[in-house]
């Protein structure tokens, strides 16, 4: 089986780094000449359609896609939806947000909960989502959509913060958010891509908690102070638009039909988990950026 990975970020690598024995090929892309010759990957900057890519896509079987949309749409479907259409791809996974849900004032979701997104990232993302689910109909291939929560793992997480000195413990009353490992992200795709899924699952931990809760507990592992703790009103005013959309909406977002479809069991289901697992392995953002 050949693997295809529009665009070999954080969590792409990781799937690889992690699953990608399974595959007898791997090829994906990246932005920029100096990465593609760092990682062996090929071009795509989402305003051509380069040859190679295409090539590489009649040759693939599963197709991973992290890219982000912009105003104008999915860069990947605009370039390359009919050549993935004719393709031999039989298992689609397209990773996307918890951000579309957009506020539910600290409810609990899931995916029948409507998605209605508050910021243009996000409704570009869910019009991403319904575009490639639209291809998948019409194409007859599997598409799984993986909505992620807050991605953390070696090299990003408060560990790697308290230790360059950004960690922040920024205390809203009330507002929680839930993360995801990037280990349990490479789990999710594996099945996804292994079970030729169809449909949206919510991949994320099972603990939604308050941002200063973790980085104080990361403080305790690394055996120093947690910085002090700092009201939201205070920073507010100063916060970028990103930031405070980021802080302006609280859900508590279920993973049963992960756990269930998918059959993902969670490595790490709660920040603690992935925090003690971090540290154990003392890998530095350096070395993660090597994979």
């Amino acid at each position: 089986m050949n693997l295809f990975c529009f665009g070999l970020g954080y969590s792409a690598q990781h799937f690889v780094a992690e699953f990608g024995r399974r595959f007898d090929r791997i090829t994906g892309t990246v932005r920029t000449r100096d990465k593609a010759a760092k990682l062996g990957a090929l071009i795509f900057d989402g305003a051509s359609a380069p040859d190679d890519v295409g090539t590489a896509l009649m040759q693939a079987d599963a197709l991973l896609v992290s890219i982000a949309p912009d105003e104008q749409g999915d860069p990947v479907l605009t370039q390359f939806a009919e050549t993935i259409a004719a393709s031999p791809i039989n298992a689609i996974v397209y990773l996307s947000t918890i951000g579309v849900y957009g506020d539910h004032e600290g409810r609990w979701i899931d995916e029948a909960t409507p998605a209605k997104p508050v910021n243009a990232r996000s409704t570009e993302r869910l019009a991403a989502e319904a575009a490639w689910q639209a291809l998948g109909h019409r194409a007859r291939k599997p598409v799984a959509v993986l909505r992620l929560s807050g991605i953390y793992g070696p090299g990003q997480s408060a560990l790697t913060q308290l230790a360059n000195g950004t960690a922040k413990r920024i205390v809203k009353p009330g507002q929680v958010f839930n993360r995801i490992h990037v280990g349990d992200i490479a789990q999710a795709i594996d099945a996804a891509i292994a079970k030729r899924a169809d449909g949206v699952f919510n991949v994320t931990d099972d603990e939604p908690t308050p941002a200063p809760d973790v980085v104080a507990y990361a403080a305790k592992l690394l055996g120093v102070e947690p910085p002090p703790e700092i009201p939201y009103t205070q920073v507010e005013p100063n916060m970028s638009p990103m930031a405070k959309s980021f802080y302006g909406e609280v859900k508590r977002v279920r993973n049963a039909k992960m756990k269930r479809d998918l059959g993902v069991a969670l490595k790490y289901p709660t920040y603690r988990e992935g925090l003690r697992a971090i540290q154990a392995r003392g890998v530095n953002e350096d070395s993660m950026r090597r994979l």
